[in-house]
């Protein structure tokens, strides 16, 4: 399917004509169109046909009673209804500056692969932009992916997901986060400079829940070659600071990422394991169609405290 920038487009196009050709596109009928528009037929016809001039290429089909849209009028579409969304986010956001309120932006987060970027990046953000305001969500992979394609997120700092789960949004690595064997500093593997799977066999293991962290499971069953080869799990947790508090209260082990070592310090020994999976990779993630200044900017920030870290 062809591409058509809307850049290239000549400076005599407006944002009244993507918004015309959006609301008869939406109608599949000109006149529908009109009423809803609040303008006559006639003018609303030729406003889309002046549209179609400037861009040089048709965006409708025409017959006597609809319109249908061309193949260059589907890709079209789209892009006019990202244009006229960021149109609308840049009012909101001057807007909100000029009244003296601040805006908002509310991102998703993972507290343990992040800790290595996020807390600089925000610390860094708040002051060149202090006029936004930044709100954290510590949310579940599922529960960030959700909040991006409902709009109420506008980023997403996690674990990559899977290709499946990405559909739609657009994923950007910031790094790798190492797989380790976490144990609490008197537990006898502490004394261990690498460990292997099957060493851990008969040891008692504290995972995340498997309802909300399904990859993390996937990657236990990759790492110990299928569920009767692992070990048991005994205590299930939906975040980190459970996992954490399992491993210094009782007897057992935990297979967590190295960033861990940011939070815990000396508390929680991480040791390598021998053969272990791929690392996971951290990055964020966005609905492309809905990103907004005040994201973008928060994104550029983000990627320079990644680059630094």
């Amino acid at each position: 399917m062809p591409q058509h920038n809307l850049k290239a487009c000549s400076a005599g196009m407006e944002l009244r004509h993507l918004r015309y050709f959006v609301a008869v596109a939406k109608e599949e009928n000109v006149s529908r169109a009109a009423l809803k528009l609040h303008v006559s037929q006639p003018a609303l016809s030729r406003q889309i046909r002046d549209l179609e001039d400037e861009i040089g290429f048709l965006l409708l089909e025409r017959s006597a009673k609809s319109v249908r849209l061309t193949e260059a009028g589907r890709t079209f579409l789209v892009e006019s209804q990202a244009v006229l969304r960021r149109a609308d986010e840049a009012v909101k956001a001057a807007r909100a500056v000029a009244s003296g309120q601040r805006e908002e932006l509310n991102v998703g987060y993972a507290p343990m692969p992040t800790v290595r970027f996020l807390p600089p990046a925000l610390r860094a953000f708040r002051k060149q932009f202090a006029g936004v305001r930044v709100k954290l969500y510590d949310l579940s992979p599922e529960e960030m992916l959700t909040g991006l394609h409902e709009g109420r997120l506008q980023l997403a700092f996690l674990v990559r997901p899977t290709r499946a789960m990405l559909r739609g949004l657009h994923f950007e690595e910031f790094g790798l986060d190492h797989m380790r064997l976490a144990v609490g500093k008197s537990h006898p593997l502490a004394k261990l400079r690498s460990v292997s799977a099957k060493q851990l066999k008969n040891q008692l293991l504290v995972a995340y829940s498997r309802k909300e962290y399904p990859e993390y499971h996937a990657y236990l069953e990759v790492l110990f070659g299928g569920d009767k080869a692992r070990p048991p799990i005994v205590e299930e947790h939906d975040d980190g600071v459970g996992l954490v508090t399992a491993l210094e209260t009782v007897s057992s082990v935990a297979i967590l990422p190295q960033s861990l070592q940011f939070t815990t310090g000396a508390r929680i020994k991480l040791i390598p394991i021998v053969l272990s999976p791929s690392p996971l990779v951290v990055g964020v993630a966005w609905v492309p169609s809905r990103i907004t200044p005040a994201a973008e900017r928060f994104l550029q920030v983000t990627r320079d405290s990644a680059k630094g870290s």
